[in-house]
């Protein structure tokens, strides 16, 4: 079953100058259309300015569009008498934690936003604590989250949402602002929620290697949709991404120059296991 729909989408802004008079009308997202199924783990990928961190947006109504269409769980983003319900479904974390966590200690913080929700006292402790089991941060509960790494902070912001229960997570550029350790912790949880509990997962992300494990990997370019597939068969086609000022993993760049150079290797090396594999057979 798909938990998104969205059907030939645009979105449209308005440019101005320092008057304040209208200079142009810039095409953000240019008729996409796609569909995401409940439960995947989905990794958008694009230049700064593609559209990506556009199109998450329609998702959960921070924009609307300028034509087309958005469903989430069947329910139209255009309708506003239903994005409170809406916005229940799909929970969003961005690339700064500190503009998501807003208590002074972490369980409270946690708590806000079902407490918002309306959830009773009696089960608002057990979201609570559940959530933060989930992540991986029990033990810093009574923490005051200034005390926390960048990682530690956005996998508060990631329990945040959890407690809320939504069906969806979109996460723009989670792991931008963190160190090495911080962006495998992150993502590392972001997985394990999604296989254990089901959540479907938006990652729109710059680091190429954060796509090597999704279910499906698409590309943005202009506002549109240019690629579609698995990480081995978008990863496959680094001319084509190199078009678009894009990188592949190093692992991958690596296989396919060597390829270039005469060695029989596959397309689409996305591990140095599946690499040093490859180097084994062809002795």
């Amino acid at each position: 079953m798909n938990i998104i729909e969205i059907l030939h989408l645009i979105h449209e802004y308005k440019e101005y100058d320092e008057n304040e008079t209208e200079t142009e009308t810039v095409r953000a997202i240019d008729d996409v259309t796609l569909s995401i199924e409940e439960g995947s783990f989905v990794t958008i990928l694009g230049h700064n300015g593609s559209g990506k961190s556009t199109l998450a947006k329609h998702v959960n109504a921070l924009l609307l569009p300028t034509g087309g269409t958005v469903m989430l769980c069947g329910q139209d983003t255009l309708k506003t008498e239903e994005l409170w319900t809406l916005r229940k479904n799909a929970g969003m974390v961005f690339q700064n934690p500190d503009n998501q966590i807003i208590a002074s200690v972490v369980e409270e913080d946690v708590a806000f936003g079902p407490e918002n929700l309306g959830v009773p006292t009696e089960k608002l402790e057990k979201r609570v604590e559940q959530a933060l089991e989930r992540v991986g941060m029990t033990a810093f509960r009574m923490n005051s989250p200034n005390r926390l790494s960048g990682g530690q902070k956005q996998r508060i912001a990631i329990a945040g949402m959890l407690a809320m229960k939504p069906k969806c997570i979109l996460m723009d550029e989670p792991t931008a602002m963190l160190d090495p350790v911080g962006r495998r912790e992150v993502i590392q949880t972001v997985h394990e929620l999604n296989k254990q509990e089901g959540i479907t997962i938006l990652l729109i992300t710059h680091y190429m290697e954060e796509a090597v494990d999704a279910d499906r990997v698409i590309v943005m370019d202009g506002g549109r949709l240019i690629m579609d597939g698995t990480p081995k068969e978008v990863f496959s086609r680094v001319e084509e991404l190199k078009a678009c000022h894009m990188t592949v993993p190093q692992v991958t760049e690596l296989a396919y120059e060597l390829k270039k150079e005469g060695l029989d290797l596959p397309d689409g090396i996305l591990t140095t296991e599946e690499f040093a594999e490859a180097l084994w057979n062809l002795h």
